[in-house]
């Protein structure tokens, strides 16, 4: 069965990204690929991805600053109000509402998931079309203060999982629904 899951790293204060969308704090991090939760078999099972414009953009200007080529060979989807040039292939812009064109995504993926690849606004969009399976975070130990938050919304989530992957503390969340305010 297709999942829709959010694979993120999060500071301990809950970043996903600094106050100028920098991921710098992140890349310094002992990990390792191939560890528990770790991205090697993660990506094994993505099917398709669905990003927001500002990760998107990142992507695009990490690409253009390093020479690395587009890293998926599957479908992705940017939702984005903005006009933006393509940096790989199969990636479709979209301004329509995630809950739209999320059964194309789980389409694409087959028997494979489907990848929120950031932000957190889109993956708590997700979450209130009643579409985000999974969160699996891991947690950084560093604090950055502000930036742009892992789940801007109020959820509940079910631990399903909790792990060390180097400097990083893991744990898998089955979505479980908004939280009453």
């Amino acid at each position: 069965m297709t999942r829709t899951v959010y694979y993120v790293a999060a500071t301990l204060d809950g970043f996903i990204a600094d106050q100028h969308d920098s991921l710098d704090w992140l890349l310094t991090q002992d990990v390792d690929a191939d560890g528990p939760m770790g991205y090697a078999a993660f990506i094994t099972g993505i099917g398709a991805l669905v990003m927001g414009a500002t990760t998107y953009q990142w992507v695009a200007d990490h690409q253009a600053e390093t020479g690395e080529a587009w890293a998926y060979d599957v479908p992705a989807w940017v939702m984005t109000h903005r006009t933006c040039e393509p940096v790989g292939e199969q990636i479709t812009f979209t301004d329509a509402p995630v809950a739209d064109v999320h059964a194309a995504m789980v389409a694409a993926a087959g028997d494979r998931d489907v990848w929120v690849v950031g932000g957190g606004d889109l993956a708590g969009q997700l979450a209130d079309a009643g579409l985000l399976d999974e969160v699996v975070v891991s947690i950084a130990p560093v604090t950055l203060g502000a930036g742009r938050p892992l789940l801007p919304r109020p959820y509940d989530l079910h631990l399903t999982e909790l792990a060390q992957n180097g400097a990083f503390a893991c744990a898998r969340y089955d979505v479980v629904g908004a939280r009453p305010q």
